[in-house]
Parts: C-alpha cells; sequence; structure tokens
C-alpha cells in the first residue's frame, strides 16, 4: 500500500480558496511534473484536501467514531473474501480483467455515469479497472450487492485530481 501526498505547488496555494498562490506558471508546471501522469495513473485514489480553520477544528459535531468505521471495513473485508474465496483472492485489489467482469457488473445507468466520466475527464484504460474496484469496494462498505450511481459516482471522483492538475 501506498499512502503519498504533496503540495500542489512550492508555495503550496496553488488552487486555495482563501490564499494566493505565490508561484509563476512554470514553477508550478515544474513542481507538478515531478510526478508523472503515467505514475499518478497507478494509484487508485487521490483526493484534495483543503486546508482545515480554527472554526471547524472546535466544531463539537461528532464525526464517525474509529470503531465504528474499522467495523464497517472488516465487514466489507469479509463479503469480499467470501465472494472471491473461491479465487484464491482476497480483496478488490486483486481482481484481474476477467474477475472485474464478473464481480463489477454495471447497469445501463452505472454504464451511462462512467462513460460520461471517461469521455469528460479523459480517462485512461487502466483507470477503467480502478474505477471499478474502487466502486466495488465502496459498494461493499454499503453493503450493497450490486454497484449502484453512488458507487460510481464517489470512485470517479477519487480519480479526478489527477486530471485537474496533470492534464492542462
Amino acid at each position: 500500500m501506498l499512502i503519498a501526498s504533496m503540495n500542489p505547488c512550492p508555495c503550496g496555494y496553488y488552487g486555495a480558496k482563501d490564499k494566493n498562490c505565490t508561484c509563476s506558471k512554470s514553477q508550478i508546471d515544474k513542481y507538478i511534473g515531478k510526478i508523472s501522469g503515467p505514475l499518478l495513473d497507478r494509484i487508485d485514489i487521490h483526493i484534495e484536501v483543503e486546508a482545515v480553520d480554527y472554526k471547524s477544528l472546535e466544531n463539537e459535531n461528532k464525526e464517525e467514531e474509529s470503531e465504528k468505521i474499522k467495523m464497517r471495513v472488516n465487514k466489507a473485508r469479509k463479503i469480499a473474501y467470501e465472494r472471491y474465496k473461491e479465487h484464491g483472492i482476497y480483496s478488490n485489489a486483486e481482481l484481474t480483467p476477467e474477475l472485474i467482469e464478473k464481480y463489477c457488473k454495471l447497469g445501463e445507468s452505472e454504464k451511462k455515469i462512467l462513460k460520461d466520466g471517461f469521455e469528460k475527464l479523459g480517462f485512461s484504460a487502466r483507470a477503467y479497472g480502478r474505477i471499478l474496484k474502487v466502486a466495488r469496494t465502496i459498494a461493499d462498505l454499503d453493503e450493497k450487492e450490486k454497484i449502484e450511481i453512488k458507487h460510481i459516482t464517489e470512485a470517479i471522483k477519487y480519480r479526478d485530481l489527477d486530471r485537474k492538475y496533470w492534464n492542462n
């Protein structure tokens, strides 16, 4: 598993809502160019995390507790394990193209959402399988047998960062 982070530019404020970036276009391009599009394409999930202000840190709204999250994740892992035990794999990440076809079937509405995402965002062929695997995982976390529109939509959202900064 790879978990990584980076700023969008040397000063860290490119694209920020509340701060102005002080970098030139060439500095930003050079900085972003350190990570190639093909490398980023091999990472299943990438999201942009905005700066958090003090007021929201003070917010008393309770987030989902870690123990509950752990229980949901373990349940989803068990679902995947049971689904794939005859294939000798344990997770959605291990799905081959043949198994993606078998276990990540989409209805017409879901196919349309995925097609629209590909056309709008210019995803690669590699991204297709990655989006379906992530959507299958989201559906498992939701305890759904079938991948639904909301699962495909969420999976696509986890792939659009590379198109925001690397496809200019």
